[in-house]
């Protein structure tokens, strides 16, 4: 069975141009990694919860923010392992600095039989058009894409 997940990408006008807000996944195995390693904040979902309220849902946990206002349905990507994501654009302005993401625990080391918590989002920024794209996983991009063409 296919997963699915569902996530939001926020964007402001500035002085400079449209920006979107991307966030970056916490834990060890992100830690030293930029370029091609950011994401929209989003999650999976199951049978029976439409993708808009899942969408909500796991921005607000992974931020801490609550994406008030009506979403713009940035549509579906296929990505690799079989994954459907579908994407929402918010328009806002989010203060980077207040970022709390929920936290997910993991053994770490591996084989060490210790347990330690991590942010699921470690960091977030609003970065301009291509900058995002630089630093967003190669298949999430096409969001940027059709954000840009929509607003």
């Amino acid at each position: 069975m296919m997963k699915r997940s569902a996530g939001i990408l926020p964007y402001r006008r500035s002085s400079n141009g449209l920006q979107v807000l991307l966030v970056h996944p916490g834990g060890p195995f992100w830690q030293s990694r930029d370029l091609g390693a950011w994401s929209i904040a989003k999650g999976e979902y199951g049978e029976g919860e439409l993708p808009e309220a899942a969408a909500r849902r796991e921005f607000q946990e992974e931020t801490g923010w609550e994406p008030n206002g009506a979403l713009l349905n940035l549509g579906e990507l296929r990505q690799r392992k079989s994954k459907l994501i579908t994407a929402f654009a918010l328009e806002g302005d989010f203060d980077t600095a207040t970022l709390r993401s929920n936290m997910f625990e993991m053994e770490w080391p591996r084989r060490s039989g210790r347990m330690q918590s991590f942010p699921e989002v470690d960091r977030c920024a609003w970065l301009d058009r291509d900058l995002a794209r630089a630093k967003l996983l190669a298949g999430q991009r096409p969001f940027i894409d059709r954000l840009v063409t929509s607003v």
